[in-house]
């Protein structure tokens, strides 16, 4: 009875809000809620906020002279990954040397560091392999090939727990002193092409409270854009310039409307006949 009373307009809002409301529920079970975040980069690219509301900032190494920042990857739409987060796997920082990142080391509890890859480059294993160190006394992954693992263009995530406590760290069963409030993560320059790195974050919590990536195909496919504009800087030599991921198509954001408008018509309809 109060909603026959209220003009038409009012009523049009109300149901609209209503629709609103049910699209974004239903894109609920996409996001997974998470620990705090204390850190988080897009390596090699700009700021961006994924699917499960963390927040990565630029590459701080992006005005350095360390290493190449690449969006060689964008010609490539990264299996594994949600639409929104392509741009995490399709820009990266890579270096003819050993480089890295200082992570927030002077916060007390448990953490997990999470790292994302994607090979953009080679086709085959036993290309491009290389260590990852942290803290300078641990070596949390060994030999890794991204290729070898998932294949080109896919996404690859390695999640190391890890405990902070009184300046110092505790991972794998060993510890090392924290210096200067910082640790720092190293991509080891090995004899088998450049290390790299496409995004980090580090939260607060366990393993089981971060959001993983989904199953990997038996046989991923790999999708390469055909449409290229202009030339970008730092990267390899030929490699072209890629779509911006970001410049989205203004009708498919009119899209909701679009439909909520087709879906309420009806029912105004009825409601200017009661």
């Amino acid at each position: 009875m109060i909603v026959r009373s209220l003009p038409l307009f009012i009523k049009f809002r109300l149901y609209y809000l209503l629709y609103l409301l049910l699209i974004s529920v239903s894109n609920a079970g996409d996001v997974k809620r998470i620990g705090e975040i204390i850190y988080a980069i897009n390596c090699g690219g700009p700021p961006h906020v994924d699917i499960n509301g963390v927040h990565y900032n630029e590459d701080p190494l992006i005005t350095s002279k360390v290493g190449i920042h690449s969006d060689y990857g964008r010609r490539f739409i990264i299996g594994r990954v949600h639409e929104k987060d392509q741009i995490l796997y399709q820009t990266e920082r890579y270096s003819s040397n050993t480089f890295g990142y200082d992570l927030p080391g002077d916060i007390d509890g448990e953490f997990v560091l999470v790292l994302k890859f994607s090979e953009v480059y080679f086709s085959e294993p036993d290309k491009k392999v290389f260590d990852v160190v942290l803290n300078g006394d641990h070596t949390i992954i060994t030999d890794l090939d991204i290729f070898e693992k998932v294949g080109k263009a896919v996404a690859h995530d390695e999640y190391i727990p890890f405990t902070v406590d009184k300046a110092r760290l505790y991972i794998n069963g060993e510890e090392s002193e924290i210096q200067n409030k910082k640790i720092r993560v190293e991509f080891i320059k090995s004899y088998k092409d450049n290390p790299k790195i496409n995004a980090i974050y580090v939260m607060r919590g366990r393993v089981e409270d971060v959001p993983t990536l989904p199953p990997l195909d038996n046989e991923p496919i790999e999708e390469e854009r055909e449409e290229f504009e202009t030339i970008p800087k730092n990267i390899r030599p030929g490699e072209p310039k890629q779509p911006d991921p970001y410049a989205m198509d203004d009708s498919s954001m009119m899209l909701p409307v679009f439909i909520a408008i087709g879906t309420f018509i009806p029912v105004l309809f009825c409601l200017c006949k009661l």
